[in-house]
């Protein structure tokens, strides 16, 4: 073992599970495309793995522990959807698993009322519904804030079933929501949903709060020997993007979620005998999804390199999406600002119909400025005329979308352009007319075989989320690599906005320099405040007074890592990385001059 791999070990073995570097994808950033999807299929292939690195202590999504409590879970379901008055589901998280959540409340709720059944489903989000859209960091470090939410949701109500998703098990904004359902748990029946053991659930104290995270899922855990609380905490291993869980553990959280409120709605409607066996065969039919996905890795590579050279040549990725595709388009657009540093502009997300088409609570929100300019209309008057070549667009749809419509729009933006591209979804039975897929220089086709369990609309439109997920957080993050934008498989332009982020660079600060945390933390505040000598006052302010200056800087953690590397003064560092826009370029050279 060299010595950079030494310095990361010491740091690894402490981290949670969501937070560990998977060595399947340590040298992504060397990786062309077709290689890079290679290295995204295995890292997404352990979330339906029995074991990781056959440690038999770790429970997976296949594990009987688990699928269990889903049937436990579903169960909850079924009761609240038989008996629907002064009752709620309320699924509620931060940044990724927020919009996890208003995606499944939202399409949930459009099944129910298709079938005239109450619309009995609601969803939270930290930083309201413009964190669907934009980062909004900040208010997951408020665990009041989230309790507060939640009471106000489900005011009135007498039986809540609460889901708290939190990846990272981490986010203090749903710590404060599960500890106010276990206060009063003759109204709540609380769900955590993460991805780490209970031990490794974080530990740090909460701003005005007695109590951390890891408090909260122990007395979930507790409570769950007595069915009055539940925890669904699989490991899916670490991420292909150190801590980047908008990619499995996302993908999970939706797998989970939806198998627990269709499952629980086919008990209450169809009388169907809800059991382990069957819910396993949910789970099944997604990693059926995630095969046929990944079938077309060619295809896939390809689009990674069309977008990766869009951003390399400063232009942009613009996904045009319909009905709930587009919603995914916009998810994974708005998650690359903090992943990677991005602007808002470097990918963007666009649906049919805008606001109208997303039945979010808070309606029309295009007057909070252009980050919220959303629809394929809002586009071709704002964006369409200052079109550049370079720019790439890439259609999201299905064949049961407007057609005619998608034909329109290729036509009004081919006039500006050529670089038009593809993910389309049909059936064996229900195969595109001819000639839809020859108007794009590319098209990842995928057609899904029709059978008796696909017959069921909703659940066919899942698994085209599901798939169209992986297929974007792979075009995103590949292309966000090849701009050079991570360096070995960590996201070390990410921005530093909230108190989770703000500890995740110091760790990569001492990962990749071997330095004590208080050196690390310095040269992070010296980036941070744009100076060279800190003052008492900014030694000594909060976490969230940091993260809010670090959110008005660009390059905060490479600009610290060249100032400890190189042992020079900020201005240098920042001229350093003007010399060398791509990060791993950067970091290299540090690091060789520092051997």
């Amino acid at each position: 073992m060299n010595m950079d791999h030494l310095k990361q070990s010491c740091y690894e073995l402490s981290l949670p599970v969501t937070e560990k570097c998977n060595p399947i994808s340590r040298d992504i950033d060397r990786a062309h495309s077709k290689q890079m999807v290679q290295i995204l299929k295995r890292c997404d292939a352990e979330m339906f793995e029995k074991k990781i690195n056959h440690d038999p202590f770790y429970q997976r999504l296949y594990s009987s522990p688990v699928i269990q409590t889903m049937v436990d879970v579903a169960k909850r379901v079924e009761m609240i959807l038989r008996d629907p008055e002064e009752s709620l589901i309320v699924l509620s998280g931060c940044g990724t698993s927020g919009r996890i959540a208003f995606l499944l409340v939202t399409s949930f709720n459009e099944m129910l009322n298709a079938q005239r059944q109450k619309q009995i489903c609601s969803y939270i989000i930290a930083g309201g519904d413009r964190a669907l859209l934009t980062s909004q960091e900040a208010p997951e470090d408020d665990p009041e804030l989230g309790a507060r939410m939640l009471d106000k949701v489900c005011a009135g109500k007498k039986h809540v079933l609460f889901f708290g998703i939190s990846c990272g098990m981490s986010a203090p904004f749903v710590a404060g929501q599960l500890d106010f359902c276990l206060n009063h748990l003759d109204i709540f029946t609380p769900v955590l949903l993460g991805f780490n053991p209970v031990h490794m659930a974080r530990s740090e104290q909460m701003q005005g709060c007695s109590f951390h995270f890891k408090d909260v899922a122990e007395r979930m855990a507790a409570e769950q020997s007595h069915k009055k609380a539940f925890v669904i905490n699989p490991v899916l291993g670490a991420e292909a993007i150190s801590g980047s869980s908008r990619m499995k553990g996302g993908s999970a959280t939706k797998i989970i979620l939806e198998t627990v409120l269709l499952a629980g709605h086919e008990a209450a409607f169809t009388d169907k005998m809800m059991t382990p066996e069957c819910m396993s065969s949910w789970i099944t039919a997604s990693e059926m999804v995630y095969e046929t996905t990944y079938c077309h890795g060619d295809e896939l590579a390809a689009l990674i390199h069309r977008a990766g050279e869009s951003l390399k040549l400063k232009a942009h990725v613009y996904y045009f999406g319909w009905q709930t595709l587009g919603i995914i388009g916009m998810t994974d657009a708005s998650e690359c600002i903090p992943t990677y540093g991005a602007d808002f502009g470097d990918i963007r997300g666009f649906i049919n119909n805008g606001f109208s088409e997303m039945k979010n609570n808070e309606g029309d929100l295009s007057s909070l400025g252009p980050e919220f300019i959303i629809s394929h209309k809002d586009f071709v008057d704002t964006i369409l005329p200052s079109l550049s070549p370079h720019d790439m667009i890439l259609f999201l749809f299905t064949v049961n979308d407007d057609l005619h419509e998608v034909k329109a729009l290729v036509n009004q933006l081919r006039q500006k352009t050529s670089n038009l591209h593809a993910i389309a979804h049909d059936l064996e039975k229900f195969t595109f007319p001819e000639g839809v897929c020859n108007m794009f220089e590319s098209v990842l086709n995928i057609t899904w075989p029709f059978s008796s369990e696909n017959e069921n609309s909703a659940v066919m439109r899942q698994h085209w989320e599901l798939s169209t997920k992986l297929c974007l957080n792979a075009i995103s993050t590949g292309a966000h690599v090849l701009k050079g934008k991570v360096y070995m498989n960590y996201m070390i332009d990410l921005r530093v906005t909230n108190s989770k982020l703000y500890r995740r660079a110091i760790n990569i600060l001492q990962r990749f320099t071997g330095s004590f945390t208080t050196e690390c933390e310095s040269a992070l505040l010296r980036a941070i405040y744009s100076t060279d000598e800190l003052t008492e006052d900014m030694i000594s302010a909060d976490v969230r007074t940091h993260t809010d200056a670090a959110n008005r800087r660009e390059r905060v953690v490479p600009t610290a890592l060249v100032m400890i590397q190189s042992g020079c003064t900020h201005a240098e560092a920042q001229h350093h990385l003007d010399c060398h826009p791509v990060i791993r370029d950067a970091v290299s050279i540090c690091l060789n001059s520092s051997k």
